[in-house]
């Protein structure tokens, strides 16, 4: 692990805070969840939910999520044993890869990619190998025949992360069909990371991998609460599979957290039944900031690509002189009190996103316009 050091989600926060700069970098919200469920959090606490749960979850929440399987994409899972809860979604992909995989054997995965990526692969001793997403018609996609270079003899598993962070793409339909062809061609695994399910825009729809022909039986299907409902500190997730393959990755979730905090995971199976207008309120909530902070961003002169889900959105910095993304969010809290991440960091190829730089909108209203009115001296320098 020695080549990954500190995550840039952790030097940009703390050049925020040595700056006084506004964050758009890391991807949380400011604003709380929904308010009945805090209060079931609150209420567990009080009612003794203090200690050890069952390793594969609380009943009561590995229920809500087999019936939001159901409801949303016509899944059916078994609660007590097609259903893991994971301290986020970040150690189900990790526990996820650790089980599945073995040294010397291949994860495909889409570049830019989410940095826990490829440290958990690394962990498992096995090789990443990248397919790139590029721009095309407004958005990222890649290309099939890229794809299908990509697998080789070792290649064990593919994971696909839609919608997309940080690109904010969205996959379609023909575009999972394809992954889903590779998948059953090769006998490859799908680990699908699908946390910002909910958080799709302008009418489109999230479309599981899962519910493909063929791929149930072969896909891990991973989300969490902590996008869905604004609550990324409960770090509370969860995994869909075969039971084989749950049994292979609480194996390895069992010596690494054991288990999820109790009180949390009974607020979320609150939400996940209840809770539902208010993510669809959120999502109304969270379209009109991706547009409010996209019009300023043009406004400074940035290249802005428009996101179709996540948090993000993702921008060319060679409109305004600049070529490399790093040196540019390094420099930019001194240029405009502002800062964003690089994008080129999640690449194996960083070359390919050297010029792009992503931005948050999941803020307070006003917190974007300040960030706008600053990033407008860019313009003018």
């Amino acid at each position: 692990m020695r080549s990954f050091g500190t995550t840039i989600f952790a030097e940009m926060s703390a050049l925020a805070a040595r700056t006084g700069s506004i964050n758009l970098g890391q991807g949380f919200p400011d604003t709380d969840g929904p308010p009945a469920m805090l209060e079931r959090a609150i209420e567990a606490i009080r009612a003794g939910v203090n200690q050890y749960p069952p390793g594969p979850g609380l009943p009561e929440l590995r229920q809500a999520v087999a019936d939001h399987r159901m409801r949303h994409y016509g899944l059916a899972y078994d609660p007590d044993g097609e259903v893991l809860v994971t301290v986020g979604a970040t150690e189900a992909i990790a526990a996820s890869v650790l089980a599945l995989c073995e040294p010397g054997e291949e994860v495909i995965a889409f570049e830019p990619y989410y940095d826990s990526y490829a440290a958990s692969v690394a962990l498992a001793g096995a090789r990443l190998v990248a397919v790139t997403l590029r721009p095309e018609g407004g958005r990222f996609t890649f290309d099939p025949a890229e794809l299908r270079a990509a697998v080789s003899p070792r290649t064990r598993a593919v994971l696909v992360n839609s919608p997309h962070n940080p690109t904010g793409t969205v996959f379609t339909r023909q575009e999972l069909e394809q992954i889903a062809a590779v998948c059953r061609d090769h006998g490859l695994v799908a680990i699908t990371d699908e946390v910002y399910e909910h958080l799709v825009f302008d009418g489109v729809e999230h479309i599981p991998l899962a519910t493909l022909p063929g791929m149930r039986e072969r896909t891990v299907m991973i989300s969490s609460a902590g996008k869905t409902f604004s609550v990324t500190g409960w770090k509370t997730g969860w995994i869909c599979a075969p039971a084989p393959l749950v049994r292979a990755v609480q194996t390895v979730k069992q010596f690494l957290t054991f288990t999820a905090g109790g009180p949390w995971q009974l607020a979320v199976a609150h939400a996940l039944r209840h809770e539902l207008a208010w993510v669809a309120a959120l999502r109304e909530s969270l379209e009109s900031k991706r547009d409010r902070l996209m019009e300023g961003l043009t406004a400074a002169g940035f290249g802005v690509l428009k996101p179709l889900g996540t948090y993000f959105v993702q921008t060319d910095i060679r409109p305004l002189g600049h070529a490399d993304g790093m040196e540019f969010t390094r420099s930019l809290p001194e240029l405009a009190g502002v800062v964003a991440i690089p994008t080129q960091v999640f690449y194996d190829h960083p070359e390919r996103g050297r010029h792009f730089v992503r931005f948050a909108f999941c803020k307070k209203d006003e917190v974007i316009d300040e960030a706008v009115t600053r990033l407008k001296r860019l313009s003018t320098r």
